[in-house]
C-alpha cells in the first residue's frame, strides 16, 4: 500500500533490507511481572551509538510492544552485541508469537547486570547497561536513548558479529552466511 509520499511498504523494506546492520538483544527485568518479576527481551537491529559525551545510544522499538511497554515505566535496560555463533539466539527473541521470555531465558546462558538488573548475554561481544534519557516517538516505533552506565567486553577475542542483511542473519567470517 503506497504511503502520502508514493513510496510502498514493499518497496521501503527492500530498500531498507540493503542495509547491513549489527544485531543485539535488548534485554530489561520487570519488577512488576509476577511475584519474582520477570525477564523481557528483543532482538534489535536498529541500535547505534548516539554520544560519546555524554555515552549514548539508541534502540528503536514497535510500539505497543512488550519491550515499549516496559520501558516506558522502567528506564534501566541493557543490550548485548551478539557474536555470528548467536544466531539462534536473536532468531528466538524475534519469533512472532515466541515461547514466552521466561522460558527463552532459562535456556540462555546469562548474567544479571549490577547496573540495570538485565539479563547480560554471556559470551556476547561486549553488553552496555543503560538509563533512558529520551523517547522520540517516530512513526510506529519509538527510539529510546539510553545513557551507559557500565559496559562490558566478555572475553571472545576470535568472534565475529552477527550482521542482518536482506533478511538473513550472516558473519563476516569468509563464506559465513
Amino acid at each position: 500500500m503506497p504511503h502520502a509520499d508514493g513510496v510502498s511498504e514493499d518497496e521501503f523494506r527492500a530498500a531498507m533490507a540493503r542495509l547491513a546492520a549489527g544485531v543485539v538483544l535488548v534485554t530489561a527485568f520487570d519488577p512488576d511481572d509476577g511475584p519474582e518479576g520477570a525477564d523481557v527481551g528483543m532482538t534489535a537491529t536498529a541500535f547505534m551509538s548516539v554520544s560519546l559525551e555524554p555515552p549514548l545510544v539508541m534502540v528503536s522499538v514497535r510500539d505497543g510492544s512488550r519491550m515499549d511497554e516496559l520501558l516506558e515505566r522502567r528506564p534501566l535496560w541493557a543490550a548485548s552485541l551478539l557474536t555470528e555463533s548467536q544466531r539462534q539466539t536473536a532468531g528466538r527473541f524475534a519469533m512472532k508469537g515466541r515461547l514466552s521470555d521466561r522460558l527463552l531465558f532459562r535456556e540462555l546462558p546469562h548474567t544479571r547486570g549490577e547496573a540495570s538488573e538485565a539479563p547480560l548475554v554471556d559470551g556476547s561481544l561486549a553488553t552496555v547497561e543503560c538509563c533512558t534519557e529520551q523517547r522520540v516517538r517516530a512513526g510506529d516505533h519509538t527510539l529510546v536513548i539510553g545513557r551507559v552506565l557500565s559496559t562490558r567486553l566478555p572475553h571472545a577475542p576470535d568472534a565475529g558479529p552477527l550482521l542482518y542483511f536482506r533478511g538473513r542473519y550472516h558473519s563476516l567470517t569468509k563464506g559465513g552466511s
